[in-house]
């Protein structure tokens, strides 16, 4: 909040509502001129969102992705925002929740679309990819050194049944991973993978981005809250291409002005202290980056 609330009387987006949190957050620092728009692409979500909206008349909520950020606006008839806050990734409900199959902690379906009404499940992707995609998505958006085994047990595995529930993928990803690292789990790589996959997740930041850095006003703050190296890499490299000038024309005597950095860093990286980590283990690997629009 310190980091995105320029001004109390201002309008902001908050791109991943989940349950609340930050949105709550922000209507507790802005005046009764502030407003707050709330986007999710989980129905959970957007119904929670529309009982909140109902209690604060400062708050609308709509059921989409920040990939269509534009979309969405104009469709409001808004036209510019003091602060847009992204938290990627997965939220604690939808871990929680055996029935969405993002965590293998308890068996459930295995189904890791973060809108269960579009697209097509894990489960579906796993039944009909190729042994060659699979070890390319586990390799790529995991960093799984054990892809490439990993993706021939699934195949295998589908040729005698289909792979329904968590239990039996994180199962079978255990048994054909020779080395494992202490204290984690030899498939939370492969999940992490397969969820980023089956949301286009790494594609969405990247249209989101690109797509809040022009919704800001002057003085706009763009705040992204990251948990993945890929994710926290596309967010920095973004941010600093953006506040700097291109090295290739770093000698012209004057720079275009269209060729001008448009942003500028006011603050470093933040990450959680000790006693957030121990107050909330999920932030452990949480990374905040913010932008300001020039």
């Amino acid at each position: 909040m310190e980091q995105l609330v320029v001004r109390a009387d201002g309008r902001y987006l908050d791109c991943t509502f989940g349950r609340g949190g930050h949105s709550r957050a922000l209507l507790a620092r802005l005046s009764a001129a502030g407003r707050v728009l709330a986007l999710d692409r989980d129905p959970a979500a957007v119904a929670a969102g529309q009982r909140l909206a109902a209690e604060d008349e400062r708050l609308t909520v709509q059921h989409g992705r920040f990939g269509q950020l534009e979309s969405h606006i104009a469709a409001l008839g808004l036209d510019g925002f003091d602060g847009v806050l992204m938290d990627l990734g997965v939220s604690s409900p939808q871990l929680d929740d055996p029935a969405r199959g993002f965590s293998f902690l308890r068996d459930g379906s295995l189904d890791m679309r973060m809108d269960p009404e579009r697209g097509v499940s894990a489960a579906e992707w796993l039944a009909t990819a190729d042994q060659v995609e699979i070890a390319r998505v586990l390799r790529r958006l995991g960093e799984e050194p054990a892809a490439a085994q990993i993706a021939r047990a699934i195949v295998e595995r589908r040729e005698l049944r289909a792979i329904e529930t968590t239990g039996e993928l994180a199962g079978l990803i255990d048994a054909s991973v020779r080395k494992k690292k202490p204290g984690r789990h030899a498939a939370t790589k492969s999940f992490q993978a397969i969820r980023m996959h089956i949301n286009s997740e790494l594609d969405e930041l990247k249209s989101g981005l690109a797509q809040s850095a022009e919704l800001l006003t002057s003085g706009g703050r763009l705040c992204v809250i990251s948990f993945h190296s890929l994710e926290d890499r596309l967010v920095k490299r973004f941010l600093r291409d953006r506040s700097r000038v291109d090295p290739a024309l770093a000698d012209l005597p004057e720079i275009p002005e269209h060729l001008r950095p448009d942003f500028r860093l006011p603050a470093p990286a933040i990450r959680p202290d000790a006693s957030e980590i121990e107050a909330n283990p999920r932030a452990r690997s949480a990374i905040l980056r913010t932008g300001e629009r020039l």
